[in-house]
């Protein structure tokens, strides 16, 4: 049980603690961005370099490495977008009268950018760990990547939560291009075939026979699926999903200071 409890945890603290950090530095004001950019980058170089020295590792070290690494190397792709350095060559809101392909290929050229950003690293990923035993890194990236765009496409189709407080001011115009109804055609089968690969991971986790690297590894990655299909649920069920990270949102919330500076201006003019 201790081999299935602590990869899931593990993998559960990950992605609920770098979703966070990534959300409280993109609310910080945008002169820390280029900053934060550069540290970003240092850390992918050492995710990649981290992905190439655990590809050969097929030890339950190394499944930890390897998620580790995969998930930090999507996390600049993250980072990239939210703060602005890869959106895409429009920055303009859907037109109100903007609908099928017109408005798919609107919303493509809002975000072009960022999801070659993605191909990019794919290819990176894989170029590192090709041919190796350890392919946990590479199946994290991926995993990641299949779940976000299965999510990208709900919310464009049409989703009860929308989660636009997850987008910073200078990419509010990416919500115009959200459709707020209570489901879409695409949710049922996005739904259950994240589910069933969630199952299937676990499946191979508990194999019999299933050395300590495989439980570990796919346990880590069953936990991460189970999670996408979990915010998945999030964008139809009545349950705010931004309660989980309401810490790293802070950063977004004016001080009370720089609340109170404004209304004593207004006070000062008025008594002038």
């Amino acid at each position: 049980m201790v081999d299935l409890a602590l990869p899931a945890l593990f993998a559960l603290f990950l992605w609920w603690f770098s979703t966070g950090a990534i959300l409280w530095l993109d609310g910080l004001p945008m002169r820390t961005y280029p900053r934060s950019m550069a540290a970003a980058s240092v850390v992918q170089a050492l995710a990649f370099w981290g992905l190439a020295v655990s590809s050969a590792d097929a030890s339950v070290a190394g499944a930890y490495c390897a998620f580790s690494c995969g998930l930090l190397a999507w996390a600049w792709q993250e980072m990239a977008f939210l703060m602005g350095f890869a959106t895409g060559p429009s920055r303009a809101p859907c037109p109100p009268d903007a609908a099928g392909w017109r408005r798919f290929t609107l919303a493509l050229r809002a975000i072009l950018y960022h999801e070659l950003a993605i191909i990019a690293g794919a290819v990176a990923v894989l170029a590192v760990t090709w041919g190796q035993p350890n392919q946990v890194g590479a199946w994290t990236y991926l995993l990641i990547w299949g779940m976000r765009q299965s999510a990208k496409l709900n919310v464009f189709l049409g989703a009860r939560n929308l989660n636009e407080q997850f987008l910073p001011p200078h990419l509010r115009y990416i919500g115009s291009f959200f459709l707020r109804r209570p489901m879409n055609l695409l949710f049922p089968f996005a739904v259950t075939a994240a589910t069933l690969l969630t199952a299937l991971l676990f499946h191979l986790a508990l194999a019999p026979g299933a050395a300590a690297f495989e439980v570990a590894g796919f346990t880590a990655l069953g936990t991460l699926a189970a999670l996408a299909t979990l915010e998945h649920w999030f964008l139809v069920l009545p349950i705010p999903a931004e309660a989980l990270w309401n810490w790293g949102l802070r950063s977004r919330r004016p001080s009370p200071v720089a609340e109170e500076r404004p209304a004593l201006r207004r006070r000062a003019a008025t008594a002038a």
